[in-house]
């Protein structure tokens, strides 16, 4: 279960010799609200008494949809479900697929420079501001140009950075380049790729994975993929794409009605959330959320991602010449 349809909360609290301890913990299920409050007591059970048995465990689970949500399932509003995969609705408003078992992955084109090219940066700076405070034998001149160093390495790292992506043809070719070279090394891989308004992603066709599987951490390492989004798919048990625009990118000016709310299945009867989202399919509706790029390595398509394929093409209009956003 990667997307529970019902939420509850427990609270237990046990006094002992002057002292007060309470604990709090969510509960979930696909059945009912009255099976999700029974998970809900068990769990805050079992919680007190790890705790009172001295493990240093959180007293209170935050409230969080999904980034920031250590362990704890989806928590959004489920629009459709096909299969074992379940399209939801997020924070801002758009839809996510999320799936537990085929690979997504999206890569950022970034012009921030990786950190080894900054400590490098930095390291060459300081020694060269060292070496002239020694040359000049004035400790002034050196302490001047080491703060020099420190202040402008950041900014050659990031000169440096742009020119090799320049030399490389540019963010896409350069992502491009490095998914070949992976699937290179791993000839039985086959994936879709796919530019996205900000990068590109891809999605593995080839076989279906758990999150957990170490083959997966070693292709996001590999390609570069989003740290957060890596430890996300690893604590809620299911990879996740992006399905329809950002509202910013197709000219929402307002957000979503509650805004910043945990979903509760009392918001499905808003109207200002009903409008918004009447307003949002109609202002969206001419732009695609990513655009197919190209099938890369192994052709055989695993049964269990062929639906999963069809699925997110069709609803990101990926084979459809628009405007990404």
């Amino acid at each position: 279960m990667i997307v529970p349809q019902y939420w509850a909360e427990a609270r237990l609290q046990h006094r002992a010799r002057g002292k007060s301890v309470t604990v709090r913990r969510f509960g979930w299920s696909d059945d009912s609200l009255q099976a999700a409050q029974a998970h809900a007591d068990a769990r805050v059970r079992e919680a007190m008494d790890r705790i009172l048995a001295g493990e240093p465990l959180i007293r209170r689970e935050h409230r969080m949809a999904y980034n920031g949500a250590e362990g704890l399932p989806i928590r959004e509003e489920i629009v459709e479900r096909h299969g074992e995969s379940v399209i939801t609705r997020n924070g801002y408003g758009a839809l996510c697929l999320n799936s537990p078992d085929v690979l997504f992955a999206d890569i950022d084109f970034s012009d921030a420079p990786p950190a080894t090219l900054v400590k490098g940066a930095l390291l060459v700076l300081v020694a060269t501001a060292v070496a002239l405070g020694i040359w000049r034998q004035s400790f002034a001149a050196g302490l001047v140009a080491t703060i020099a160093a420190l202040i402008f390495g950041y900014s050659l790292a990031k000169a440096v950075h742009r020119a090799r992506v320049g030399l490389a043809g540019g963010h896409e070719a350069r992502t491009r380049r490095g998914i070949a070279e992976f699937i290179a090394r791993n000839p039985t891989w086959g994936v879709r790729t796919y530019r996205t308004p900000a990068g590109m992603r891809l999605l593995a066709t080839h076989a279906a994975f758990s999150p957990a599987d170490p083959r997966v951490g070693e292709c996001f390492d590999a390609l570069g993929v989003d740290a957060i989004y890596a430890r996300m798919c690893r604590l809620q048990h299911c990879f996740r794409a992006r399905l329809t625009p950002k509202p910013w990118r197709v000219g929402m000016g307002r957000h979503i009605k509650p805004r910043y709310a945990v979903w509760d299945a009392s918001h499905a009867e808003l109207n200002e959330r009903r409008k918004w989202i009447d307003d949002y399919l109609y202002a969206a509706r001419g732009h695609a959320a990513c655009r197919f790029v190209e099938a890369v390595g192994n052709p055989t398509i695993h049964p269990q991602v062929a639906p999963v394929v069809e699925l997110h093409d069709a609803l990101c209009r990926a084979n459809e010449r628009l405007p990404l956003a």
